[in-house]
């Protein structure tokens, strides 16, 4: 007789994973820019931050964007606009494939690992209407900015929600800097997928935070999930 299938778990990462970040981002300068147009009256806002992130200024965007239309980028008003931009309810989308993937029939429990302001990442898996799709969302920042990935934390606390050994379970994800060299070292199985729109491109810095394979989006997921099966045997 043939073996019986095991359990597979898929673990999400959220941005560049199930979604473009890109699209929050440009989400958040359209709310900031309509924050700044009906408190002060500033126009232009989001267009000089589009600019600033193009021109690499990705850490001090606001500020840039500030001071090229003329407005001090004191630290209170910087403040300020990073809490609307958290705090915006975002106008994302799942990416098609993302979609077509979790509306299949699932055949095994499904969770969501995530770091980013706990507030923030909560809005976004709302206005994806993830609830629908996954058993479980972590979200690292609810245990404090220490516990972000790398950290072990979230893929311990999957490990023992599923209560599964380590190669039944799968971390899906985009960033090779923090994402994969953990479940890795865990005996986790570990897929990054490469959009070419991702936010974050580079490479991973030794062996051991690459993933086992890469594919370019979910429509290949589950040819690279079915790989880490062992093979059917009979007697």
């Amino acid at each position: 007789m043939a073996m019986s299938a095991r359990e597979q778990v898929i673990v999400f990462d959220l941005d560049d994973t199930l979604y473009l970040e890109r699209d929050f981002v440009a989400s958040g300068f359209s709310a900031v820019d309509c924050f700044l147009a009906s408190h002060a009256g500033v126009e232009g806002f989001a267009v000089q931050c589009r600019a600033a992130a193009a021109n690499g200024h990705s850490g001090h965007v606001f500020d840039q964007a500030l001071a090229a239309l003329g407005i001090e980028p004191d630290k209170a008003l910087v403040a300020q606009l990073v809490a609307v931009y958290r705090g915006h309810k975002p106008d994302i989308a799942l990416a098609p494939d993302a979609r077509r993937y979790l509306e299949r029939t699932r055949t095994g429990r499904r969770a969501i690992i995530t770091d980013g302001p706990a507030a923030t990442q909560q809005a976004k898996v709302k206005a994806l209407g993830l609830e629908a799709f996954v058993d479980r969302v972590i979200f690292t920042d609810l245990w404090g900015r220490a516990f972000w990935k790398p950290h072990a934390r979230a893929y311990e606390t999957i490990e023992d929600w599923t209560g599964l050994e380590p190669d039944n379970l799968v971390y899906v994800a985009d960033n090779p800097v923090k994402d994969f060299v953990t479940p890795r070292s865990r005996g986790w199985r570990t897929v990054m997928v490469a959009r070419e729109a991702r936010v974050h491109k580079s490479a991973a810095p030794d062996q051991a935070h690459q993933a086992d394979i890469r594919i370019n989006d979910l429509d290949e997921l589950q040819d690279a999930l079915r790989s880490f099966r062992p093979a059917e045997t009979s007697p």
